[in-house]
Formats: structure tokens, C-alpha cells, sequence
């Protein structure tokens, strides 16, 4: 069991919050809309397309279908995110020894082999792949590309400053994918959330790196705070976070959405003001409560409302 402890240290596991609800709000939205291929998943003809998730015949049909769906859903996040987390780790593991803020992460603290995290990217990235396989065949085609963009941003803090926008892009496939396993093809209002995610986890991700500024500098290694400063930082992040508002309102025009989706609106904005009224340029010791307390209930709340408007609107 201690191993299975590390292992989930190691992937952070506890970060899975960040993107699992926009999963979910893609999946149901796929289903909420009606858009199911029938050919596809081989179901009977009478489900067709428009069905309301009310009708009874609708989930007595579907339900061992709908559920074997988002278990593969839920796995893909958990084996993509798992690959993404581990290589991250091999990959930084000499930075991260020579960072007193990492240093005592499983790989430079010696309980997690460079060679052990490695394999478990491997293995981690194939199983996403054969999971991707079960559900349906653009998943399958696209998983290279989602698993490129993943195992990428590791890459990307060694050159660019704008590597919060990669993680960004890798946590926004979460909405757009669930979406692309119920209906097998791309719609506008699921890239609308996939946008939001975007800008929302960019403008987190540049907070919880004003940590890590002076190291950045000092091992010439690119983020935004060591680009521009703290403060300038803080203003990008704003920047991103008001573009993430604008993009779920977006969303909730495109959608015709009820007034439980603008209740989820409203609260998601106002936890996206208040991590900016926590954390200043010259005070950063409230950065974990808004990088994982703040958004971890964001991304819940936001996703609880939209998903119970999804039941109660369509």
C-alpha cells in the first residue's frame, strides 16, 4: 500500500480535480444534447437523435452503455493525467532536486527510482491508448496527439515562457474528449469549455510559479513571473481568469442554458476574484490555498450546476 501511496504523490493524484469535472460536463452534454450516433455504438433505433435524458426508455436502454462510457472516460483522464505527472517528474527531476520547494518530491528524495517513474509513463500512456481504443475510433486516432500535447508541456518550461498555456491546452482536451466519446465527432459549445479551461488553468498555474521565480531565474528556466515579475504576472493571470469568465458565459448563451448554469457562473467567477484577492506580488503565502482550495471547489461547484441544469433545462 505504500507504493501505491508514492506512486499517487508522485502523479499528484489529488490534482485530478482541476479537470475530472469539465470531463463530466462534456460526457452529460453529449448526452443532454441528443447527439448520439446510433450507428456507432450499435444501439437500438428508437433512441435516435433529440431523446430527452428524461425519458425513461432512454436510460433503460442505455444505461449499461452510457456507464461502460464514462468509466473509459474517467480512465483516460486518470491514465493521461498519470503519464503527464510522472514524466513531468522524471523529466524535471535534477531541477526539482536542486529546488528546496521539491526536493523532498519522490524522485530526488530517493523513494521513487528516475527509471520506475519512467516505466510508469510507458505503461500509463499505453493503457490510455487502448482505453481510448474501447471507446470509440476518433478517440483512438486522436490519443497520439492528446498524449503529445501532455508529455510536451515538460518540454516547453525550457524554452518558452508561455508553457501555462500548454498545461492550459492539456487540461482543456478534458471536455472536448468526454464530448468526442458520446458523440464521435466536434461541436462548438464543448470547445467553448475546453477555451474556459484553458484560460482558467493558465491563469492558476502562472500563480502557484510566482513560487518558483528567483529558482527559475537562476536556472534560466521560463515562466511568466520570471519573464515579467510578480506583479506583471498577476495582471496576465487576471487577464487569463477574465477571458475564462467570458468563455463559460459564452457558453451559457451558445448553450440557452438555465439560470442553475448561472448560478455555477456566478459562483466560478466569483472563486476565480477571490484567489486574486488573496495572493499580491508582495505577499505569496496564500498561493496553495488558491491554487488547490479555490479551484478545486471552482471546478466542483461549476460542474455540479452545469451538469444538474443539463438534467433539469433538456
Amino acid at each position: 500500500m505504500s507504493a501505491v501511496r508514492n506512486y499517487l504523490s508522485l502523479i499528484k493524484f489529488s490534482h485530478t480535480i482541476f479537470a475530472m469535472p469539465f470531463a463530466l460536463i462534456g460526457f452529460f452534454l453529449g448526452i443532454a444534447t441528443g447527439l448520439i450516433d446510433d450507428r456507432q455504438w450499435n444501439l437500438n433505433k428508437t433512441i435516435g437523435w433529440g431523446r430527452s435524458i428524461h425519458d425513461r426508455d432512454f436510460w433503460v436502454i442505455e444505461k449499461e452503455v452510457l456507464l461502460s462510457k464514462l468509466v473509459l472516460v474517467v480512465l483516460c483522464m486518470v491514465f493521461a493525467r498519470s503519464a503527464a505527472m510522472a514524466f513531468n517528474r522524471y523529466l524535471d527531476r535534477n531541477f526539482d532536486a536542486r529546488n528546496p520547494r521539491t526536493a523532498i518530491r519522490e524522485i530526488p528524495a530517493g523513494i521513487i527510482s528516475a527509471n520506475s517513474a519512467l516505466v510508469f509513463t510507458v505503461i500509463s500512456s499505453f493503457l490510455f491508448i487502448i482505453t481510448c481504443y474501447f471507446i470509440n475510433r476518433i478517440c483512438f486516432i486522436l490519443s497520439p496527439v492528446a498524449l503529445l500535447v501532455v508529455l510536451g508541456y515538460s518540454y516547453t518550461k525550457r524554452f518558452t515562457p508561455l508553457c501555462h498555456l500548454i498545461l492550459g491546452l492539456g487540461l482543456s482536451l478534458a471536455p472536448i474528449g468526454a464530448y468526442l466519446a458520446v458523440t464521435g465527432y466536434f461541436s462548438f459549445l464543448p470547445i467553448l469549455f475546453s477555451l474556459a479551461v484553458i484560460c482558467w488553468v493558465s491563469g492558476f498555474d502562472i500563480i502557484y510559479a510566482l513560487q518558483d521565480e528567483d529558482f527559475d531565474k537562476s536556472q534560466k528556466l521560463y515562466s511568466i513571473p520570471a519573464w515579467l515579475g510578480k506583479a506583471k504576472a498577476l495582471r496576465v493571470s487576471e487577464t487569463l481568469h477574465l477571458l475564462s469568465a467570458a468563455c463559460v458565459v459564452a457558453a451559457g448563451i451558445s448553450g440557452a442554458f438555465g439560470w442553475l448554469y448561472w448560478i455555477g457562473v456566478v459562483l466560478f467567477t466569483g472563486m476565480l476574484i477571490y484567489q486574486h484577492s488573496i495572493v499580491k506580488p508582495n505577499d505569496i503565502k496564500k498561493v496553495n490555498l488558491a491554487f488547490m482550495t479555490t479551484n478545486g471547489i471552482a471546478s466542483v461547484v461549476f460542474a455540479a450546476f452545469v451538469i444538474a441544469d443539463l438534467f433539469t433545462h433538456y
